[in-house]
């Protein structure tokens, strides 16, 4: 069984640590699973923020990406992926660690 790692992003801040976290995680076979919300949907405007495409799997809150005007597409994240908070409670159920930045 593979081992998984789950990454709420709720703040505006730390990319860099969660694109890092990322790297490491693959270099160890371990999935991420990142979910973006409040103001972490900011973080999908951030230039680097393409550098997570194929490191992990990705969704975020609709509701707070259309609260902040954001608008579509963003590099990585599918149109299915643009999601409600159970989406949130389906990554705490399916990963084996979880963190949040």
């Amino acid at each position: 069984m593979a081992k998984s790692l789950g990454i709420f992003a709720s703040s505006d801040r730390h990319l860099d640590k969660i694109i890092e976290l990322c790297k490491a995680a693959q270099k160890k076979d371990v999935e991420v699973t990142i979910f973006f919300t409040h103001f972490g949907v900011l973080l999908t405007q951030n230039p680097r923020f393409p550098e997570l495409q194929g490191l992990a799997k990705m969704s975020l809150c609709n509701v707070g990406f259309e609260s902040h005007n954001l608008q579509r597409p963003v590099p990585g994240i599918e149109d299915k992926d643009y999601a409600t908070q159970a989406r949130h409670g389906d990554l705490i159920e399916e990963c084996d660690r979880y963190v949040v930045f």
